[in-house]
């Protein structure tokens, strides 16, 4: 083999911000702070204070591959933190604090996590997990000294502080590109959340090929602000395109109502953001109730799960083009992007207003096929659909802990969605093989729910389906059968839900039925119930 003679330099997220404090030193990052003021500063201020925040953690005893945990949401410190503990070789753990406190702490302890990294607004949250996470070492206000928080917290540290006790001088080692750099936990599927621990290598690889203009595609002329939380998935990549293009970063905080959202899009020129519908759907609600329009906003990439057709044209109407991305945490998220194609702007407004509709097509670095149910590849003309499998440069070979578990076949990611893709490699997701419910972009298990449903006493059986919302995008509606006899009204039974699940896992209706349709084989049938009720609670929201 004749090698070629090009330098040999490991990709590395160190790099990301070192690129941009030397190319793109006087970018603003703006944060809404959880203090209140809005916060600004430079890409070169953020990689010296990542610096010190690297000797900081250093000083305290993190060590190469150890486990940091956060719990912050889109801020200046949050960004710092990604750098600073994937730039030393430690590996940056975005935890989820929407989600219930039973899973948050497993996910804690199954993730062996040193330290949690807070923000002051959810201390409640943390004196909650503290007791119940004692392997953790300390837990890291992310704030100043003048806000350090009041709390019966044993081992509580302040972020500012320690970033400030430190010069700076600091080098990032030349690390192997393969070396764990984040931890995300997904609860798509049942039982325990899995982990998905990306590398330095899967982590660039996204950001560039994200970066192509048919994909996110940002630039150093663009202001974009991720209304998508950095403890999804790391924002969809955001944080490391941002400025590795030179982007002005805009962070709104834990603020996401559409007043707040509005306030920044206007006052620091947003020119691309991204987030979940549910988020859009309140903007635009707001937009048409206040008479308010959008000055400087191009586009917004919409994922998490699927952009309804009518906020693609309520966008449209102001001059903002809506994208649809579509991606799992097991691939780091994004695998593909709807942009157009040529010919697709030579069709009628109908046609191609259809095919914006789509999951889009493959980002490169990824592969994607559907197979049938006897694992045969099946065409790509837009009309056969099977399940969809994905191979690529950023997509995961096996969760954390937990490699037996993953569903690998013949080397392909199974998704676990049914979808269609068409000859030019736009991708339709048309169902989902496991019943996963995503309400606002997170994930809810009808198992679980029906497992809880099923314990109550008075219920003999149960099934719990997505139901169509106009806010939400889907919402579990429970419908369950009564033992003979039973009084339970449906109150009581979405009251039997109480401190199991997280409180938006649980079901918005029930409906009360004699019996359940079931296959031959003796398993619910689900298609049969959502045909029925799919309509069932936006009828009765819109009523």
């Amino acid at each position: 083999m004749l090698r070629g003679l090009m330098m040999d330099e490991p990709l590395l997220i160190s790099s990301i911000l070192k690129h941009a404090s030397q190319n793109h030193a006087d970018t603003e990052i703006v944060s809404r702070t959880v203090e209140g003021p809005i916060h600004r500063y430079t890409y070169a201020d953020c990689a010296l204070r990542a610096r010190k925040l690297a000797q900081a953690l250093s000083r305290l005893g993190v060590r190469e591959g150890e486990r940091i945990g956060t719990l912050a949401w889109n801020g200046y410190r949050h960004l710092e933190l990604y750098y600073a503990v994937s730039g030393m070789g430690a590996v940056i753990h975005t935890i989820n604090p929407r989600l219930f406190l039973e899973q948050i702490v497993y996910i804690i302890g199954h993730a062996e996590d040193q330290y949690i990294c807070f923000d002051i607004n959810l201390l409640p949250l943390v004196e909650k997990l503290a007791p119940q996470c004692p392997a953790v070492r300390g837990w890291i206000a992310m704030t100043d000294a003048a806000h350090q928080p009041q709390t019966t917290l044993k081992n509580l540290l302040v972020l500012d502080p320690l970033i400030e006790a430190e010069s700076g001088d600091y080098s990032w080692p030349r690390l192997d590109e393969l070396t764990a750099s984040g931890l995300c936990y997904t609860s798509g599927t049942t039982g325990n959340p899995k982990g998905v621990l990306y590398h330095h290598r899967s982590t660039l690889l996204l950001s560039l090929s994200a970066s192509a203009t048919d994909a996110i595609g940002l630039s150093a002329r663009d202001v974009v602000m991720p209304a998508v939380p950095m403890f999804h998935v790391n924002a969809w990549a955001i944080p490391y395109m941002a400025p590795m293009n030179g982007a002005k970063l805009v962070m709104p905080g834990s603020r996401l109502d559409a007043e707040s959202l509005y306030e920044l899009l206007e006052s620091e020129k947003v020119t691309v953001t991204a987030g979940v519908p549910t988020v859009w759907l309140s903007l635009l609600d707001y937009l048409k109730k206040n008479g308010r329009r959008l000055s400087t906003l191009k586009r917004v990439v919409v994922g998490g799960s699927a952009c309804p057709p009518a906020m693609i044209k309520e966008f449209e109407h102001y001059g903002v083009l809506a994208q649809h991305a579509w991606g799992m945490t097991e691939m780091s998220p994004l695998g593909s992007f709807n942009a157009l194609k040529p010919r697709h702007l030579a069709m009628s407004t109908e046609d191609r207003f259809k095919a914006q509709q789509n999951q889009g097509r493959a980002l490169f670095g990824i592969e994607m096929k559907i197979t049938d149910g006897a694992q045969k590849d099946l065409p790509q003309d837009g009309k056969a659909f099977g399940d969809l499998l994905v191979h690529g440069l950023w997509v995961t070979k096996g969760y954390f802990k937990d490699e037996a578990s993953t569903p690998i076949r013949d080397g392909w990611f199974v998704t676990g969605d049914v979808a269609t893709i068409d000859p030019d490699g736009f991708m339709t997701i048309t169902d989902r093989s496991k019943d996963v419910i995503k309400s606002g972009g997170e994930w809810i298990s009808s198992i679980d729910l029906e497992n809880i449903a099923i314990a109550h006493p008075e219920i003999s059986e149960a099934a719990v389906i997505g139901a169509n919302h106009p806010k939400w995008g889907e919402r579990p509606l429970l419908i369950a059968v009564k033992k003979q006899g039973a009084t339970v009204t449906a109150e009581a039974l979405l009251s039997f839900y109480k401190e199991k699940v997280a409180p938006w896992w649980i079901p918005d209706e029930v409906v009360f039925v004699t019996e359940l349709p079931h296959t031959a084989t003796g398993k619910l049938l689900k298609t049969k119930l959502r045909e029925i009720y799919r309509t069932h609670l936006w009828t009765s929201s819109t009523s």
